[in-house]
């Protein structure tokens, strides 16, 4: 089977049209270069997402084509400001497809940007806010082959990153050689191959995905993983692969929303307040607070907004100048909950 591989390439940086610019950084021990702060495609792909506020910032408008303008309009706003790594998932519904059309639209060179996309699962809610069932998950050697092919459809010599979307211990990916040596074929002619975790087992799947190797070479140039200020759990497995040259990417650094102004649920007030404290003490948003939290961690290379507005992606981006005292960052660190209840209440998130 053919795939169209990428090859490899160094990152070439080139100054923003308009905005800031933003200091690069190797991404992991790949050779390959990133910028500390990213844009991660999740709300922007699709009419429903758990995001609080998602239907908002869509404006009730689900109609393919305003849905395909918002997304061109926040990467352009993105890459003015000098976001040079995007992130999509073939299960973002339409992401790669309006990823693609906006690097050609912008005429962006494969060489000045770093996209990464996933596989494993397919998007199932044919364009509906409400659906029984959003996303179905296969991490199988048939589901990446059609996924490649769909994925290397729309980015083409784009694509810098290929990752399997939310590995887990139960799916048996990781013990799956068949779908290792497939990616260890594409990493071998020049996509970076990683992993993307979620849950509160985070920390045993990176450690285990670190320990795998083919032919005796580690196979995974990256990892995407939750880590935010009410999620911690998967940090000293984070550092871990950081030390091993894996390329560290965070998600979910707002915590879907509850990390920002919408979140006004009762059980949050203490919370917030010791948030709201803190951003004050730092003139600077929560989001932008929680932002920082993340960008503060030695072992973090990049830190994704999943913004879908030029409104929130500013703010969000306004965490590159956002300094946070040692001791305050150590205070903001014990609002942590357990990792079981974290995840159950992200589980109850409703889709909007």
């Amino acid at each position: 089977m053919s795939f169209g591989l990428t090859s490899f390439r160094r990152f070439s940086l080139v100054a923003p049209r308009k905005g800031n610019s933003m200091q690069l950084r190797e991404f992991g021990r790949t050779g390959r270069q990133c910028t500390p702060f990213g844009l991660g495609m999740a709300a922007l792909g699709r009419p429903g997402y758990i995001n609080l506020g998602h239907s908002q910032d869509l404006s009730g408008n689900y109609d393919p084509s305003a849905m395909r303008q918002q997304a061109a309009d926040v990467l352009q706003f993105a890459w003015d400001q000098g976001v040079r790594y995007f992130d999509a998932a073939r299960s973002y519904g339409a992401a790669e497809e309006f990823l693609s059309s906006w690097l050609k639209q912008a005429e962006i060179a494969p060489s000045d940007c770093f996209v990464a996309s996933k596989w494993g699962y397919a998007y199932t809610a044919d364009w509906q806010v409400q659906a029984d069932v959003h996303e179905e998950k296969q991490h199988t050697l048939p589901r990446l082959d059609t996924q490649w092919e769909e994925t290397a459809g729309f980015l083409a010599n784009h694509l810098d990153l290929y990752q399997i979307h939310s590995a887990t211990l139960e799916s048996g990916v990781l013990e799956n050689i068949e779908v290792l040596n497939r990616l260890a074929e594409l990493k071998a002619a020049g996509t970076l191959v990683g992993l993307s975790v979620s849950g509160p087992k985070q920390k045993d799947v990176i450690e285990r995905a670190v320990q795998v190797e083919i032919d005796g070479v580690r196979l995974f140039n990256s990892v995407q993983a939750t880590w935010n200020l009410l999620e911690t759990s998967a940090g000293p497995a984070l550092e871990l692969a950081h030390h091993a040259g894996l390329g560290v990417v965070i998600k979910e650094a707002v915590a879907n929303g509850r990390l920002t102004d919408r979140n006004q649920a009762p059980e949050f007030a203490l919370t917030r307040e010791v948030l709201l404290a803190a951003a004050k003490e730092c003139n600077c948003t929560l989001d932008a607070l929680a932002l920082a939290a993340v960008s503060a961690q030695p072992w973090v290379d990049v830190v994704l907004s999943g913004a879908a507005t030029q409104e929130h992606l500013q703010s969000n981006l306004a965490a590159a100048s956002v300094k946070i005292p040692d001791g305050l960052l150590r205070e903001l660190l014990t609002l942590r909950e357990q990792p079981a209840d974290y995840w159950q209440t992200r589980s109850n998130l409703a889709w909007n």
